[in-house]
């Protein structure tokens, strides 16, 4: 939860007017740097849920995260888990280095809105694939290309950007698209 891209968005986000939990995954609380399996990950963001709804009462609910966060959330709401929509960072398309391990099966399911914002050099999500995989979803996707930047939304010097440049576009693209989609609180 500590993440800088993470904490840099959710300033921005609350700058909005909009309520952002972030939380760490049991895992990581343990310190340990093996990830929980799958289901551990998805019941950790349904508790969180469930406490923020108790806790805030939103008018909204978006679900989401950072790369594998990102994943458990949206598989929760492949599952039909109740949320108005999604938020997610870097999301991890295929394993680095072996693109043909898509991690796309779910993604048909999700019912709610998707906003989805990966870098242009992410190892985990190449281009070309995610485009493919968004060309088939029913229209509820949309898709932000961060440009030059990687999977932690670093950017190269050469560029010409900074990655203070590539967050405010994250949270731009996210607060216009909670604002505009679905309006309320993540």
């Amino acid at each position: 939860m500590a993440d800088r891209g993470m904490l840099g968005v959710a300033v921005q986000l609350r700058r909005r007017g909009l309520h952002v939990v972030r939380f760490n995954f049991l895992y990581k609380e343990k310190g340990s740097r093996r990830p929980d399996p799958m289901p551990r990950l998805k019941e950790c963001i349904a508790a969180v849920a469930a406490h923020a709804r108790r806790e805030i009462a939103p008018q909204t609910l978006i679900l989401g995260g950072r790369s594998m966060g990102g994943r458990a959330a949206s598989m929760l709401a492949a599952e039909g888990f109740s949320c108005d929509g999604l938020l997610l960072l870097a999301y991890p398309l295929h394993p680095a280095g072996r693109p043909e391990e898509l991690r796309d099966a779910h993604l048909a399911k999700i019912e709610v809105p998707v906003l989805c914002l990966n870098g242009t050099r992410d190892t985990l999500c190449r281009r070309d694939l995610m485009e493919a995989v968004v060309d088939r979803l029913r229209g509820r996707w949309t898709m932000h290309w961060l440009e030059g930047a990687d999977h932690g939304f670093h950017v190269l010097k050469s560029s010409g950007r900074s990655d203070e440049e590539i967050l405010a576009e994250i949270a731009e693209s996210s607060g216009v698209w909670v604002s505009g989609t679905v309006g309320g609180s993540i």
